[in-house]
């Protein structure tokens, strides 16, 4: 049987929902690159064994992946990659996360917690936005 490319893992105390948080982590897979069409997802089977859910939040995860053009299910088979989001190189995307991984041990060095730099880091993206807009 061949190996997963992608492991899902849930915060149960982040207030997001199961099915979302599969979903949150699919498409940052696909951005990431760590997916790409025509990768199979894990089965609904192996994914409600690995986190103990009911089957019906991975399929609801899946069937929400459809909607969005991102998978394809097909039946006797599993569920497949078929959409991509992003147009960032890997190259790109490595130079930023270099950068980035400087930005947090800075920001470490100087005592900021993970909340911290999460609320530091939305700020920071949202005005960027923002003035892209204005």
């Amino acid at each position: 049987m061949e190996v997963a490319l992608i492991e899902f893992h849930l915060d149960r105390a982040s207030g997001v929902a199961s099915y979302l948080q599969i979903v949150q982590q699919v498409r940052h897979a696909i951005r990431l690159g760590v997916l790409q069409p025509g990768d199979q997802l894990p089965t609904a089977r192996e994914v409600v064994d690995r986190l103990a859910i009911n089957p019906n939040t991975v399929l609801k995860a899946y069937r929400d992946l459809e909607r969005q053009g991102l998978a394809v299910g097909r039946p006797g088979l599993g569920t497949f990659i078929q959409g991509t989001l992003g147009v960032a190189t890997v190259a790109a995307q490595e130079k930023t996360r270099a950068e980035l991984a400087r930005v947090v041990h800075a920001g470490r060095a100087a005592d900021l917690d993970r909340e911290d730099l999460k609320a530091l880091f939305a700020a920071v993206l949202d005005e960027a936005y923002r003035e892209d807009i204005a």
